[in-house]
C-alpha cells in the first residue's frame, strides 16, 4: 500500500514517528489507526533501515508486515487526521519512480524479508556490505 499525503507530493507509506515512551511497533500500530482509521494486525519486523536526513539528523526506521487487507478492512478506511488523501496498491516492480529512491528500495528490502522470512538491516536504504572480518 502507497499513499498520498496532503503536506508534500511523493507518495508514502502509512507510518510516522515514536511517541515518547512507546515502542516502534506500538508506534506503527498507532500510525496505521491515526492515519487510516483502521487497527489491522501488524506482523513481525521485516526491516530496520539507518538513514541520514540532513538538517533533521539521523532516523533509525522500522518496517513491519502489515499483511493482507480483506475487503472489509479496506472499505472501512478513512482518512480522520487529513494527513493522507488516498491510497493505492501498487506492485514492487512499480515503485521506481513512484516513490523517492531511497523509500523504493526500503520497500522493496521488505518484501525480500517478508517472502525469505528473514528481517533485513539497511543502511541509505541499502543492504550493508561487511566483509569476512567484520569491519568496514
Amino acid at each position: 500500500m502507497v499513499v498520498r499525503p496532503t503536506y508534500k507530493p511523493e507518495l508514502d507509506i502509512p507510518g510516522g514517528l515514536v511517541e515518547p515512551a512507546e515502542t516502534p511497533y506500538e508506534a506503527c500500530v498507532r500510525e496505521v489507526g491515526e492515519e487510516l482509521g483502521i487497527r489491522p494486525p501488524v506482523g513481525r519486523l521485516l526491516v530496520v533501515d539507518w538513514a541520514p536526513y540532513p538538517g533533521r539528523g539521523d532516523m533509525v526506521l522500522f518496517v513491519f508486515d502489515g499483511g493482507i487487507l480483506d475487503a472489509g478492512t479496506l472499505g472501512r478506511i478513512t482518512f480522520p487526521d487529513a494527513e493522507l488523501s488516498a491510497y493505492e496498491f501498487r506492485a514492487v516492480e512499480e515503485l521506481d519512480g513512484l516513490l523517492t529512491e531511497r523509500l523504493a528500495r526500503r520497500i522493496k528490502a521488505a518484501a525480500e524479508a517478508r517472502d525469505s522470512g528473514r528481517t533485513l538491516y539497511l543502511e541509505h536504504g541499502l543492504p550493508l556490505a561487511v566483509p569476512r572480518d567484520g569491519h568496514r
